[in-house]
């Protein structure tokens, strides 16, 4: 793997068809995954899973890496292969989860600020002895009347970049992912204003750590109302809204957006997907997907934690990251979900 550089690793990420699929879920949220398919959350019940998912024919056609959390990252197969290397052998990149979730920011109790910085240098050598490629970390927002403040923006904007820059000094290709969250009653013009001003303030943190443009990958919400407001707006809405604040925020440089679903229903996050691509419009940077629930919820009910529903559940899955894949290119119906 020597002569891979950060900028050709981000750009198998975003390659031709493919995303990412998020399989990071901490141990806290997958528990609630598996509670609502009755099946008890352990460590070896979780590996089922996720090698339940990994190992399905063909899915390297849809999918260029997996983010994975720690303890997946460190896992081998009932076959004694460790999970990094299942992924290498069809060509996927493993990636690796390195925040360590959030923590309220000193005088609110709403806005939260990431943790992971402590250590992380080491833990990067660790991760990329271990196989991983590229890392995430994570940070939110929340939108209310008076929120986000300048003070959330900037810590957050400053962490992102402090942790991208040491990917990159690690051989590891960052992706950024700052979440303006779908929580609250605002409309999608109100996601809009805010979106671009922690995109603008990121950035601004990016270049000034002299984190390398094009040797990462961003991971930003759509633009959508909150999802207490009166009203869904339609694909197009969302599509028109989220490239425009994209194009007045977003550097040229960077090879690859790849969407969190947030919230969003499998159908959803891929209708709104389509909706984006489906101009054939060209833009600065490829468009895709790095979908946790928007690619997992249908295969992990069909799985429902039993060893005889895995053919069953790995069919339902490569056919919502084929459904995701075609998203990509504007050619998703909602037929096809049908």
């Amino acid at each position: 793997m020597s002569d891979e550089t950060i900028q050709s690793i981000a750009l198998k990420m975003v390659s031709s068809k493919k995303g990412i699929l998020a399989a990071d879920e901490s141990t806290s949220t997958i528990k609630k995954r598996f509670d609502s398919i009755n099946t008890e959350s352990t460590e070896e019940s979780r590996l089922a899973y996720r090698e339940m998912l990994f190992s399905t024919p063909g899915i390297e056609e849809y999918i260029s890496g997996v983010i994975l959390f720690d303890e997946t990252l460190r896992q081998r197969t009932k076959d004694g292969i460790s999970i990094p290397e299942l992924l290498s052998r069809k060509g996927i990149l493993p990636g690796i989860k390195v925040d360590q979730g959030t923590e309220a920011m000193d005088e609110s109790a709403i806005e939260k600020y990431t943790k992971g910085l402590d250590g992380l240098d080491e833990r990067l050598k660790e991760y990329y002895l271990l196989g991983a490629r590229f890392a995430k970390w994570r940070a939110v927002y929340t939108i209310t009347d008076n929120l986000p403040s300048e003070k959330c923006m900037l810590r957050n904007a400053n962490d992102l970049a402090e942790y991208a820059y040491l990917c990159q000094q690690n051989g590891l290709v960052p992706i950024v992912e700052p979440e303006v969250l779908m929580d609250g009653k605002h409309d999608i013009n109100k996601c809009y204003e805010v979106t671009k001003k922690v995109l603008k303030t990121v950035f601004n943190s990016l270049i000034s750590r002299e984190v390398v443009l094009d040797g990462m990958i961003l991971k930003p919400n759509m633009i959508l109302a909150g999802e207490e407001f009166s009203q869904t707006d339609e694909p197009n809405v969302v599509a028109e809204m989220t490239i425009k604040c994209f194009l007045e925020s977003i550097p040229a440089a960077v090879p690859g957006i790849v969407f969190l679903s947030g919230g969003q229903t499998e159908v959803q996050a891929c209708s709104n997907l389509n909706a984006m691509n489906d101009k054939g419009q060209k833009y600065p940077w490829e468009l895709s997907y790095s979908f946790g629930r928007a690619l997992q919820h249908s295969a992990l009910h069909a799985w429902g934690g039993k060893v005889e529903n895995i053919s069953q559940a790995q069919e339902v899955f490569i056919n919502r990251a084929k459904l995701t894949s075609l998203a990509r290119y504007g050619k998703y119906t909602l037929d096809m979900d049908k």
